[in-house]
């Protein structure tokens, strides 16, 4: 069976060479532009750009350090503003004036920071699992296992490693479901062994980081949305994005649809229907 996108490449303004995908969909339609997460790559939204082709052009691009684009340079360049900045440039390439942006995790600050520079040209928004705050204690669950790297001998290995770490996250999932997570980030590599999709240097940014330092305001990215159709979809046990960020997200945003995946953290796959139906409601009345 034919895939369902094309894989095109766009570059960077320091030289490097990256990867996006590209499912055609009705050109009258506003396209919809999807981004994820901080360890993640374009299969993540496999399903979802699928589904939403029907109607819209979807591009889901590959962040560099991961998936097909290059890896950096240096790994000072791993970080949002720089991600959004390889972005821009696409959309130029692309000549997308408006859009529908849909962010899991990272993907949503990047969404904020996008909006904070021009929210007049998105015309509808999912954020995944991400608010202005994020919580310390997320945070840290993340340095714990990003940049870690290790490779496996066979899937079923790979799948076992990510139920111990992630199993807190999706506590349902079966063997099944962890193999098919594996195979959205990691690949067969040299010798035939399995690692992961991505750079190991995108975790020395948060070696870096000074964890006492005050986090930088997001409030100011979050309400360039204000005027703008948004959704999010948080986790029910997520540690990255809490019940009292919600409440004042709400606060802000008065129009904002808020949807809670049962029985899952950081993140929801946006595979689940309630996700799914959210977002076709959030796009229908869009042109």
């Amino acid at each position: 069976m034919d895939q369902p996108f094309a894989d095109r490449f766009w570059e960077s303004d320091d030289g490097l060479k990256l990867h996006y995908r590209d499912y055609s969909g009705d050109p009258e339609h506003v396209p919809v532009v999807c981004m994820h997460g901080l360890t993640r790559n374009a299969r993540d939204f496999a399903e979802l750009a699928a589904h939403l082709a029907g109607n819209r052009r979807v591009i889901v691009p590959e962040m560099r350090g991961r998936g097909n684009s290059d890896y950096a340079k240096g790994s000072e360049s791993y970080a949002p503003p720089r991600y959004v900045q390889d972005v821009e440039i696409l959309l130029k390439q692309l000549d997308i004036s408006r859009f529908i942006a849909i962010g899991t995790s990272l993907g949503g600050l990047m969404t904020m920071l996008l909006a904070l520079a021009g929210p007049e040209r998105i015309v509808g928004a999912v954020l995944n699992d991400i608010g202005p705050v994020v919580e310390p204690e997320g945070i840290e669950g993340i340095r714990s296992y990003v940049g870690q790297g290790g490779s496996f001998p066979t899937w079923i290995h790979a799948a076992k490693a990510l139920e111990e770490v992630h199993a807190h996250a999706h506590p349902g999932f079966g063997l099944e479901d962890w193999l098919a997570m594996a195979k959205r980030v990691m690949v067969i590599g040299q010798g035939g062994r399995i690692s992961f999709d991505y750079d190991m240097a995108i975790a020395d940014p948060f070696r870096a980081a000074d964890s006492n330092a005050v986090p930088p305001d997001g409030w100011p990215a979050f309400e360039a949305l204000a005027g703008t159709p948004l959704l999010l979809v948080r986790g029910a046990h997520s540690n990255i994005l809490s019940p009292e960020t919600v409440a004042q997200m709400q606060s802000r945003h008065s129009g904002m649809e808020v949807v809670t995946i049962a029985d899952t953290g950081h993140a929801p796959l946006l595979t689940e229907p309630e996700a799914v139906a959210a977002i076709d409601r959030l796009l229908e009345p869009l042109a």
